[in-house]
């Protein structure tokens, strides 16, 4: 069993107890039922019977814990450095904001005579955040493990052959028909909130609150959904969504090879744009992948249709077009 594995399974296990003995050993000094809920001000407004606080408190963290350890147990999350560094940041971040949630309701009902007398500050909830994002750092630094393996020294990239003043284009694309299904639903809420707005239906506070949070589910699915890479004399054109804009572009006199790879979601932390600059990857579904290495020592991942080909003609160009 990976190490990694073994650690996560045994704090997941430490975890779980931590949350379900700590409510028990303090059930006498909690209010039943406790308080679960605070508004801005820091006055109770919800409360949640005590059974089913420590139901949900656990399964705020278990859930997560075992779908992290169903991904990493048959499957390829810890093969790739950037995946092990996401997977042990995950489980530690939900695993600290889970015991913080809990940690925090109970301090706030300690003692209390009924939950609407607990009180809880909001500088409680900003400090469990930055703790548990502490904590994903930390855990996502010690747990990457040694860097991936670089392709073997020697190994000629593909590429292919360009006569003399000819002008060749590639063109692949790549969508995500989950992220195009979620963008429909998000244009279709969006839709129907606003004719219920008008027809007077729903209050406008409501509507103003949901249709921001819809909207930037609208623009985050059109941005993500699509992606089309256009490889010709002028360098590498990244289109974005559905219309292919906007538009990222790098120059051949930035790249020193190219190559197709396979890659998973679960070996760069997910779908979407993942890693870091110097080091990213957009992911849109597993597979085929246009690896693009930087001359300043960092690369792009694209997940994209017919990779071989394009890694071909852009090394092709950079060999008999930009190299002297």
């Amino acid at each position: 069993m990976n190490p990694r594995v073994l650690i996560a399974t045994v704090w997941g296990l430490a975890v779980t107890a931590a949350l379900v003995l700590l409510p028990l050993a303090l059930r006498d000094r909690l209010p039943d039922p406790e308080a679960t809920h605070w508004g801005p001000d820091g006055v109770a407004n919800g409360s949640m019977p005590f059974t089913a606080s420590v139901v949900v408190g656990v399964l705020l963290w278990v859930v997560p814990w075992l779908a992290g350890l169903a991904f990493a147990v048959p499957g390829r999350a810890l093969d790739r450095r950037l995946g092990r560094t996401y997977w042990c940041g995950a489980l530690a971040f939900t695993s600290v904001f889970a015991l913080g949630i809990r940690l925090t309701t109970l301090l706030a009902n300690l003692d209390a005579p009924d939950w609407t007398h607990a009180r809880l500050s909001g500088w409680h909830v900003i400090a469990l955040v930055l703790a548990a994002a502490a904590a994903a750092v930390v855990a996502g630094y010690l747990g990457r493990g040694e860097p991936d393996q670089p392709r073997p020294e020697g190994e000629r990239p593909p590429r292919l052959r360009l006569r003399a003043g000819e002008r060749t284009v590639w063109v692949g694309h790549v969508s995500n028909p989950w992220l195009v299904a979620v963008t429909g639903v998000a244009v279709a809420v969006i839709g129907v909130l606003a004719v219920l707005r008008l027809i007077g239906v729903i209050p406008g506070a409501a509507a103003g609150t949901a249709l921001p949070a819809l909207a930037l589910v609208l623009v985050a699915g059109v941005m993500t959904a699509a992606v089309t890479v256009r490889v010709s004399d002028d360098g590498v054109a990244i289109g974005f969504g559905p219309l292919g804009w906007p538009v990222r572009r790098i120059r051949l006199s930035q790249i020193v090879s190219a190559y197709p790879e396979v890659r998973h979601p679960s070996q760069v932390g997910g779908w979407g744009f993942r890693g870091l600059p110097g080091s990213a990857t957009i992911m849109l579904r597993g597979g085929d992948c246009l690896i693009i290495r930087y001359r300043s020592g960092g690369q792009l991942a694209i997940s994209i249709d017919d990779a071989a080909r394009g890694a071909s003609l852009i090394n092709a160009l950079i060999a008999e077009r930009v190299e002297p």
